[in-house]
């Protein structure tokens, strides 16, 4: 589709209508980024060992560092991107490009080097510890190597989103996870019997970022008929308004990785191994269920930046309703089966039913806010598209540091709940967010209706 007729549509197109024709591939689009680790998860915990998903699992948490960088260079530039569309600046569309290669390639260089130097010590914050350790470093250092062409796919990616294509995004990122869960069992099963079993896992995910990555590149080689790439490097007048948008974005990205590495360290304290491995499945779940409500956000960004961009104040706020609506009831795809049959959805990744037994209630405690998510992330990625830099970073850092973290060691001493705590802060933590977006949204709202009487 030409970027005029993506436009076009943006502009003009029902938002109901415009809703499902942009979030069905988004989500589509972002479980399947999810289903790299997710079926990393699951793979190695069937075919593998119980140690080795906890390995998995505690490695997570710091792979959030690529998907931080991914997620700063690609909202910040398809942010950038969809008011430059809606304000036919083709000037700065030109430019995208060239400076996202430059920031992602140099950025992912330095986290390969330090990642694969100190992947132990680092490993070594989430209190992991024995063999678990041992397997996770191996992992975690592999997954490190290929840090360049995740960063690169998936920032591109979300450019390819800020200018509407969202079914042509879907399908590359498709392809690459296609490819991944063909090559998990597969590679697992041949490098097992030489003692490469949860290697093979890593190794299956990179050579699937490799593939997606050079897809993409040719995309924008060859394909694309109106963001290319043009010179390749870093744009000092654009830069700060990449990073200035981008960084809220990372940061719910990569506090997540402190949040995690504490809430690892907290339960190992007041419950042990097991109940370390069992939040690391509920933090994978977690994850994955969280990924079809950011697809609603990607497919809110570029209709909320290009409507504000073209000074249509009231369709932004009418779009902004219906999407929170829309990612409420996509929530519920995921919160109503947790909730109802957490022993099945826990028992695809611990086979051990005696385990699955102990996390059943902190488990359902712990989703028991997901499903006000979709609308704190919506008012989020509002705040993004517009330009509200300061703002958003402020929210991300009130949901994931400021509150999170108090809550986390403060809550298991409170009136002895112990381990119990853990598993309640996320909850409660989400609770209060979403009051405080639906604040903000409530302000947003009326300075758009005053710009719009001027």
């Amino acid at each position: 589709m030409k970027s005029s007729d993506s436009r076009t549509r943006l502009l003009t197109e029902k938002p109901i209508s415009l809703m499902i024709t942009l979030c069905v591939p988004a989500v589509i689009g972002m479980l399947v980024v999810g289903l790299y680790s997710f079926m990393d998860g699951i793979f190695v915990g069937q075919m593998v060992s119980t140690s080795a998903v906890g390995a998995v699992s505690v490695s997570y948490p710091f792979t959030l560092v690529n998907n931080g960088l991914a997620t700063m260079v690609g909202v910040g530039s398809a942010s950038v991107l969809s008011r430059a569309i809606g304000k036919k600046d083709q000037i700065t569309v030109d430019k995208i490009m060239g400076n996202l290669i430059t920031m992602v390639v140099t950025c992912s260089l330095v986290i390969t080097a330090i990642g694969t130097i100190f992947t132990r010590p680092i490993l070594l914050l989430s209190g992991a510890s024995g063999e678990k350790l041992d397997l996770a470093v191996k992992y975690l250092r592999i997954i490190y190597v290929g840090s360049v062409f995740v960063n690169f796919s998936q920032a591109a990616n979300m450019v390819m989103r800020g200018e509407g294509l969202l079914k042509r995004a879907m399908t590359i990122m498709g392809i690459g996870a296609v490819l991944n869960i063909i090559l998990d069992p597969l590679m697992i099963y041949l490098l097992t019997p030489y003692g490469m079993g949860i290697e093979a896992a890593a190794y299956a995910t990179v050579i699937a970022q490799f593939v997606q990555a050079a897809i993409t590149l040719w995309y924008f080689v060859k394909r694309s008929k109106n963001v290319r790439i043009h010179k390749i490097r870093l744009d000092r007048e654009l830069l700060p308004e990449v990073v200035g948008v981008g960084i809220s974005a990372m940061l719910m990205q990569v506090t997540t990785l402190l949040q995690q590495t504490i809430l690892y360290n907290v339960a190992a304290n007041y419950g042990g191994d097991i109940w370390q491995t069992l939040l690391g499945v509920a933090l994978r779940i977690q994850s994955f269920a969280f990924i079809p409500v950011w697809g609603i956000s990607q497919g809110f960004q570029p209709v909320a930046g290009t409507n504000y961009g073209a000074k249509q104040y009231e369709r932004v706020q009418k779009l902004t309703r219906v999407f929170m609506i829309g990612a409420t009831l996509v929530s519920l795809i995921f919160y109503i089966p947790i909730e109802l049959a957490p022993r099945a959805v826990l028992s695809l990744f611990i086979t051990d039913q005696a385990i699955v037994e102990q996390g059943i209630t902190n488990f359902r405690i712990f989703f028991s806010s997901y499903v006000l998510q979709g609308s704190m992330i919506v008012v989020i990625t509002l705040l993004q598209a517009l330009g509200r830099a300061k703002q958003a970073s402020v929210m991300s850092l009130l949901r994931q540091i400021i509150l999170f973290i108090p809550c986390v060691i403060f809550l298991p001493q409170f009136l002895g709940m112990g381990i119990r705590g853990v598993w309640i802060a996320p909850a409660l933590v989400d609770a209060i967010i979403f009051v405080i977006c639906m604040g903000i949204a409530v302000a947003e709202f009326h300075k758009m209706s005053a710009l719009k009487t001027m």
